[in-house]
């Protein structure tokens, strides 16, 4: 019994599975990006689903830091920034339930001086 000698090798197969594994990995790199500071979000019984608007998120983390569009500062910058911005847009606050409350009460007395009364928290509902 012969055995025949193969003259070339067939990459076909690793193709397809290349493009399968590259299909996945883009696929799951979009839902990463989300969310990129950690935070462990309260828990609520009711809300609603977060509409696409443009708008300000605002995230305080467990130790007070504070993150204006996932870049951290000051609660100084933060009150700079805002005072370039327009009052009427929507901010959205993501807050960790394990956060001080007076982390909030500083951040919600800043928001009030400069006129933002448009607000939200962002929560998990159970």
């Amino acid at each position: 019994m012969e055995e025949k000698e193969f003259s070339s090798i067939n990459v076909i197969p690793l193709v397809d599975i290349m493009l399968v594994l590259l299909t996945i990995v883009l696929t799951t790199a979009t839902f990463i990006v989300q969310g990129s500071i950690p935070v462990s979000l309260p828990e609520a019984q009711s809300g609603e689903p977060i509409k696409e608007v443009s708008e300000l998120v605002i995230t305080v983390t467990e130790d007070g830091s504070v993150y204006l569009e996932g870049k951290l500062v000051s609660l100084e910058e933060l009150e700079q920034k805002l005072a370039s911005l327009d009052p009427r847009t929507p901010v959205r606050l993501r807050v960790d339930e394990r956060a001080r409350v007076g982390a909030l009460v500083k951040l919600l007395d800043l928001l009030q001086r400069r006129g933002f009364n448009n607000l939200s928290l962002t929560v998990k509902l159970s």
